[in-house]
């Protein structure tokens, strides 16, 4: 409830990334305070890694903090209590929740990155006012939050929205250790690279915009699905592609989404940027303590 909060409550909010982890506080406004990030690529030993990130969150005050909110890869078990990230391999079954509430003390609430970018998104950026909509992370790995009525879906085990693993191109990539054809194989940074032999931030026009009607092609069918008319897609593929990206999409899911209510599905970049992440962590932490985000 509120009245566990501070009148200005503060949240330690941790992004876990596939080559980088951060930490900033983050008020109930959204307002973000200070930064701290370190490199989480390479890696092979689960503590190796969960030390560096201790490393970050041991520069903070922590009696400043009212609670600890946390966006990671999944997928996992309810409230990240197991985490098994597809972009860190390290982190099979890793206890996460439980190791950071250890580490800092704090009430911790974790909760898939894309879906704590709806969270945020819907709280401070492009989507504000929709009560229907997908958040989409489209960089190393594809991932999705879905809002409905104003609410977040969890699933049976909090992992509702993975729009990645939702197949687009059934004779498609054969990325390993991925299912042939689905969105993640065929849209992502590490499907790119994987075709092209180069850094997917390297890839030629056509390459960008084929990545951009793989996701036209997955919205407008979620659109046909859940009847929401709001896509909005962040992470370093789609918002560095651009509009090479953002018109394929938005031509493909015109082609798919024709009925009467997805017709006119709107696929726009996410309105945080780099700070969506963070934002979004922060919401994970005052959504599980009871704090609805938006409100003093």
């Amino acid at each position: 409830m509120l009245t566990r909060f501070k009148p200005m409550p503060v949240a330690l909010a941790v992004d876990i990334g596939g080559t980088k982890f951060e930490a900033a506080t983050v008020t109930h406004t959204g307002e973000i305070g200070r930064r701290v990030r370190v490199d989480s690529a390479g890696a092979s030993d689960a503590e190796e890694l969960f030390s560096r990130l201790a490393g970050i969150v041991g520069a903070f005050d922590l009696g400043s903090v009212d609670v600890c909110g946390v966006g990671s890869g999944g997928p996992m078990l309810p409230n990240g209590e197991e985490v098994s990230p597809l972009n860190i391999g390290a982190w099979r079954g890793f206890p996460l929740r439980s190791r950071i509430a250890e580490l800092t003390g704090l009430p911790t609430f974790v909760d898939n990155d894309a879906k704590a970018l709806a969270l945020a998104e819907g709280w401070l950026g492009a989507a504000v006012g929709a009560s229907n909509y997908i958040a989409m992370v489209v960089s190393t790995g594809v991932g999705g939050g879905i809002v409905l009525d104003d609410r977040l879906l969890d699933g049976a085990l909090g992992n509702a929205g993975h729009i990645g693993h939702v197949v687009v191109e059934p004779e498609g990539t054969e990325l390993p250790d991925h299912v042939r054809g689905v969105l993640e194989s065929e849209a992502s940074g590490t499907a790119i690279a994987f075709r092209t032999g180069a850094p997917a931030s390297e890839a030629p026009a056509a390459e960008r915009a084929r990545a951009g009607t793989m996701v036209g092609r997955a919205v407008g069918s979620i659109a046909n699905l859940l009847d929401l008319q709001l896509a909005v897609v962040a992470g370093s593929v789609a918002l560095g592609y651009g509009g090479d990206f953002f018109e394929a999409a938005q031509l493909e899911c015109d082609r798919v989404a024709q009925l009467q209510h997805s017709a006119g599905t709107r696929i726009i970049p996410a309105g945080l940027a780099g700070e969506g992440p963070l934002i979004g962590a922060a919401a994970v932490g005052f959504r599980g303590f009871g704090h609805r985000i938006g409100e003093p």
